[in-house]
């Protein structure tokens, strides 16, 4: 049995929670990353005599930059190494949260948030491969959903923080402290974060099969290490955009495309027009920032909620059964708020099950494609969802000038939301079977 089928076989080791642990940290500073503009946005309106469209672009600086990071530098980790990149993409957005504090317009802030952005798009893509890689088969989906809830848990600290920061210190601090906080991510990642073992496998870089065994040693594997063969597109065309739209894997990419693009614009449409569409269907503005509050208070319990099922039920079905309950709540939580207890209650649930499409999303996506290709896949996915949750904001925007009241955006956004419930039932995983004749892993992909 090769060290990718002892893995998956065997129980988890003390160490491969650290590293979840430590993926799980770096997604929590990325929560805080792209919701620091959110935070000190008054504070920068006040300084710089910001517009609304500017303080608008403003926010979506960061999102256009994560976009961009996850579809560059995910396939360079594909082919120099999943731990050298996330620690460049660290740095990246550590030189963006820094130069962030030296902005002396908005043009200057904008740009240094497209910078933060590239990091964090690289640091989610290396990230939440690793963490899939270094979970075993029964508890990835735990793993990888509890990676996922570490972004609410930053960036509700994340607000908190800032709500003391800036009274005493101004609106750089913010980005300060992330900054300082990102270089202690690096340290933690250098000391603690072993290279993918997947990537040594595919790649065989120089000295692989030394570090596998030393890695094999601290996850408590015994004996000597099998690297088991290398995937068929090991090679040159590794880790190219290109190989996603192969006849191999072109199926398969769309679909999963679909998937990310969709959910990101539900998840973003939820999380950004809540509080102003309560108030158009009646509540008040305080009722309103209670319901968005509601939301962002279900997400961190439902990323979780899916990685306990995921325990029992397939990955893909769970999320399949997410995406659904997900659009049939949006149009329940619309319809609910002439009664504000039980909107309440609904939104809850509503962040439950969107946040939970989001971590099905980052289980789902590494478990489609073979090593050689995994970062670049998971990379364009997140770049492509990236591109929803810019859309979702602007075209919600569009629709309310034109006529729409809330209950028509609801109901249209939940049909959308439906279409990644039809994309994911063609979705299936990559897998490494055991050849009858050999007994050697071999490599296949289906996508339906």
């Amino acid at each position: 049995m090769d060290i990718r089928h002892q893995i998956d076989a065997s129980k988890m080791s003390s160490y491969q929670w650290l590293i979840i642990a430590v993926t799980t940290f770096l997604n929590a500073l990325d929560g805080y990353d792209v919701l620091a503009m959110a935070f000190t946005a008054t504070s920068v309106t006040k300084e710089f005599g910001l517009s609304g469209s500017q303080l608008g672009w403003l926010l979506s600086a960061g999102l256009i930059g994560m976009a961009v990071g996850s579809l560059v530098l995910g396939p360079f980790a594909d082919r120099y190494g999943r731990r050298k990149i996330l620690i460049v993409a660290l740095a990246i957005n550590a030189v963006g949260l820094f130069l962030s504090t030296t902005a002396n317009s908005a043009l200057e802030l904008g740009l240094w948030r497209v910078v933060t952005g590239l990091g964090v798009g690289g640091i989610l893509a290396s990230a939440t491969v690793i963490t899939s890689e270094y979970a075993n088969a029964r508890r990835r989906g735990m793993a990888v959903s509890i990676f996922t809830a570490g972004y609410g848990v930053g960036a509700t600290l994340g607000g908190m923080g800032a709500t003391q920061l800036i009274p005493a210190f101004g609106w750089r601090s913010v980005f300060l402290v992330g900054g300082l906080l990102t270089l202690l991510a690096i340290a933690l990642v250098v000391v603690l974060m072993p290279e993918s073992v997947d990537y040594l496998r595919a790649r065989r870089p120089e000295g692989a099969a030394a570090k596998l065994q030393r890695i094999a040693g601290r996850l408590g594997l015994e004996g000597d290490v099998n690297p088991g063969p290398a995937p068929v597109s090991a090679g040159k065309q590794q880790g190219s955009v290109a190989v996603l739209l192969s006849p191999r894997y072109r199926t398969a990419s769309i679909l999963l495309w679909i998937s990310f693009f969709v959910i990101m614009f539900g998840f973003y449409f939820a999380n950004s027009w809540t509080p102003r569409l309560l108030v158009e269907s009646g509540m008040t503005e305080q009722q309103g920032i209670i319901g968005g509050l509601m939301l962002t208070m279900g997400g961190t319990f439902g990323s979780l909620l899916y990685g306990v099922l995921t325990t029992r039920w397939d990955a893909r079905l769970t999320l399949m059964v997410f995406t659904v309950l997900s659009a049939v709540t949006l149009v329940l939580f619309i319809t609910t708020s002439p009664l504000p207890l039980l909107a309440f209650s609904s939104g809850v649930v509503v962040g439950m099950l969107v946040n939970g499409c989001i971590a099905g999303l980052y289980t789902v996506a590494p478990m489609t494609y073979e090593p050689g290709v995994r970062t670049t896949g998971v990379g364009w996915g997140i770049g492509i969802g990236r591109a929803g949750a810019i859309l979702a904001p602007i075209a919600v925007g569009a629709l309310l000038d034109n006529g729409w009241n809330p209950h028509q955006l609801y109901i249209g956004v939940a049909v959308v939301v439906l279409l990644a419930a039809v994309a994911l039932f063609r979705l299936r995983p990559y897998e490494e079977i055991a050849s009858s004749a050999t007994n050697q892993p071999a490599s296949r992909a289906t996508t339906g």
